[in-house]
Order: C-alpha cells, then sequence, then structure tokens
C-alpha cells in the first residue's frame, strides 16, 4: 500500500530527516507498504514536480506529514490539505519539535493541520503504532 511521506526538503537535516523516517517506516512494514517520497517522485520543471506529486499524492490511500518546525512548511500544509480535501483522507503527522505551533493550550500544530490528521504523534514508536492501526483499518479484504 502507498504512503506518501510529506515534508520540507529544503535543508540537509530535513532530508536526512526524511530519508531516515522513510527507512524506519520500511524496515518496520516490509512489503506490506511502498513510502512514496516527493524528493524520488519526480525531477524537471515547476509543473512536472506539482503534476508527479499529485499523482501520487492521488495513488496514496495513507500519508505520514513530517510537522516539525517554528510553523508547519507550507508545502507540506497544502499536501496535507489536499489529501484531505481532494481523497476525504486524514494524513498521520509526526511533531517532535517541542514548541507548540498551534493556536490552542492543547494543540501542537495549527488547527487546519491538526484536524485534517488521523493523529498527530510524537516519536517514531507513535507513527508506528498509528500505522499500523491505520493499515488494519483498510487493508484489502
Amino acid at each position: 500500500m502507498a504512503v506518501y511521506l510529506a515534508g520540507p526538503l529544503f535543508s540537509r537535516a530535513e532530508m536526512e530527516g526524511a530519508r531516515s523516517l522513510k527507512r524506519e517506516m520500511e524496515a518496520a512494514f516490509g512489503d506490506r507498504i511502498e513510502v512514496v517520497w516527493p524528493f524520488e517522485v519526480a525531477s524537471g520543471s515547476k509543473g512536472e514536480i506539482f503534476r508527479a506529486n499529485l499523482a501520487a499524492l492521488s495513488r496514496s490511500p495513507l500519508m505520514v506529514a513530517i510537522l516539525d518546525g517554528a510553523a508547519v512548511d507550507d508545502g507540506t500544509a497544502w499536501e496535507v490539505g489536499c489529501h484531505f480535501a481532494l481523497f476525504g483522507r486524514r494524513a498521520i503527522g509526526i511533531r517532535t519539535d517541542i514548541r507548540r505551533a498551534g493556536e490552542a493550550p492543547d494543540s501542537r500544530v495549527n488547527l487546519m493541520i491538526e484536524e485534517a490528521c488521523r493523529a498527530v504523534v510524537g516519536d517514531l514508536g507513535g507513527l508506528l503504532r498509528e500505522l499500523a492501526a491505520a493499515l488494519e483499518e483498510i487493508k484489502p479484504r
């Protein structure tokens, strides 16, 4: 099953963090999942990248969104919103950042992002548990 990995890709640390998360998910679930990472999906013009990423989103029943930072990366926010609005699918957010970035005392991120996620977890263990539950809910019968 395709799992779209959304997150910022603009610094070495962000790239290495996403690459590591991709490896951890693949190691935990083996051939049960195919992690679709935009960095590996397309290159070329802005339009080509946009269309390739949108196609990858549309074929991915699950999304994991990296929500770290002072504010959620704007491209990641768009992908989470698109996945929810166009396809009716909620992301699994992971936020390891200790800074609060939401409007309410109990919010971890912006409420629009939080509500488009089935869960926002704080570590790899929580992500793997939530991903396992999501896979069980939508596995082919």
